[in-house]
């Protein structure tokens, strides 16, 4: 489609374009207005249709938004912001600098504003931040006709007409009630008949990653959002909730790869951005490792009495780094899922155990043959590498099932308390483990 755009514009057949784009998807258009040269994207932009191009420029990354609001003439921009629902509002709000925030406060309707001044003075991270106000609000005393006619008067500037939530004069929320159930029912029945009272809400402040777990959990499309006193306050719709699920997963995996969180594509950060990510975490894992040479050095003279140990450091370090690794990627999305809890802490240790006990088994026999029949050691060696395998494993996996979950009690991502810190960690113990086995066994 991208090719065929450019010819087409080149060509200035622009009544053939205008009839190609209006007939795309609207997450399709706004990637491949990703690629196109700044210097035709305006251009481009104006021949979308005026509701196709709303929703276009929500799909957008926000150097285009921003790229695109300082293009507009002011009736072009007042254009696609009457098109926007608030939410999206609000998001592209959050992204822009001062300077474009202050040119589309300007250009939108006072009820508009009113209801984005509103959102932003919730937390990010909060479900405040990611609701809408705009839902189909309905009375408990209206009848499946009287809902349908207000559907139809009010509908067109809701974000979502299949959910209705019926409230009282105090706007406190009584019942939900589905499109589905209204269409299924004779005319004249009341909602109070119908409505479903027991009701999945959040509030206002809920962490969003809470809310994006709610609607996974009960397969929902659209979550309200009431306020203290169960009022009210607006709706968070399922393209919201995935939206936080994909940043939650990215900022997890970033994380757990000792990296510095960010909201900027990969392709759109500077070198030095991508840089400033990433070199404190190597600093910190860098300076925590010197503590591994400290312990090589320490042991120094056990190495020259049996230079033969020392070929097989790596692969324990290795091998108890992989194993800490399984363990906590493992705990952490159990734990991001809300499989594991807190209390169940014991649980995960007593069944770590056994695992790391199978494993440690199970790759020491297969290292004794490989030690016994390609390396050529002595059985006195062999045995300490065996032994010690089996309890770098044990404490590997100890190691990466319990911090994951002491972080998650004492409020900190367990993200964190991944891989690179579990490596590093189990590499300095695993060492020590092994000179004290080595020590014992060999008498040095």
């Amino acid at each position: 489609m991208y090719e065929q755009i450019l010819t087409l514009l080149e060509s200035k057949q622009y009544t053939a374009l205008k009839e190609l784009l209006s007939k795309q998807n609207e997450a399709d258009l706004a990637a491949v207005f990703e690629e196109l040269p700044e210097e035709k994207l305006p251009l481009v932009y104006r021949l979308l249709p005026k509701e196709l191009a709303a929703e276009v420029f929500v799909n957008m990354e926000s150097d285009t938004q921003e790229f695109l609001i300082r293009a507009f003439s002011d009736r072009e921009l007042r254009e696609v912001l009457d098109e926007l629902y608030v939410d999206d509002a609000v998001d592209i709000i959050e992204e822009m600098p001062a300077t474009v925030v202050k040119r589309i406060l300007m250009h939108t309707d006072p009820e508009m504003r009113k209801s984005i001044n509103e959102i932003l003075q919730y937390p990010e991270d909060s479900a405040g931040s990611l609701m809408t106000t705009e839902f189909v609000d309905l009375k408990k005393y209206m009848t499946v006709e009287d809902a349908f006619t207000r559907i139809r008067r009010t509908g067109v500037d809701k974000e979502t007409i299949y959910i209705g939530y019926v409230t009282d004069e105090n706007r406190k929320l009584l019942g939900i009630v589905s499109v589905k159930d209204l269409l299924l029912c004779e005319q004249n029945v009341q909602l109070s008949e119908i409505m479903d009272t027991n009701i999945i809400s959040t509030s206002t402040l809920e962490d969003k990653e809470i809310v994006a777990e709610k609607f996974r959990k009960y397969d929902l499309l659209a979550l309200p959002v009431v306020d203290r006193e169960n009022r009210l306050v607006g709706i968070i719709t399922i393209d919201d909730a995935m939206d936080v699920l994909q940043d939650e997963n990215t900022e997890d995996i970033e994380k757990m790869a000792a990296i510095t969180p960010t909201d900027k594509p990969y392709l759109r950060m500077s070198v030095a951005e991508t840089w400033k990510k990433r070199f404190p975490w190597l600093l910190l894992l860098m300076v925590s490792a010197t503590f591994t040479g400290k312990i090589i050095q320490h042991f120094e003279n056990a190495l020259q009495a049996y230079v033969i140990l020392t070929s097989f450091i790596p692969m324990l370090m290795d091998t108890g780094g992989n194993c800490g690794g399984q363990a906590s990627v493992t705990i952490i999305r159990g734990l991001s899922l809300g499989d594991i809890e807190f209390r169940d802490t014991f649980r995960v240790i007593w069944k770590e155990f056994r695992v790391a006990l199978l494993c440690g088994v199970t790759l020491a026999v297969a290292n004794f043959v490989k030690l016994m029949l390609i390396d050529h050691v002595s059985l006195t060696v062999a045995g300490v590498v065996c032994v010690t395998m089996i309890l770098t494993i044990i404490l590997a996996k100890f190691i990466g099932c319990t911090l994951p979950i002491l972080a998650k009690s004492l409020h900190f991502d367990p993200a964190v308390m991944a891989s690179p810190f579990i490596t590093t960690i189990v590499d300095a113990l695993s060492l020590l483990i092994y000179f004290r086995v080595a020590s014992i066994m060999l008498g040095i």
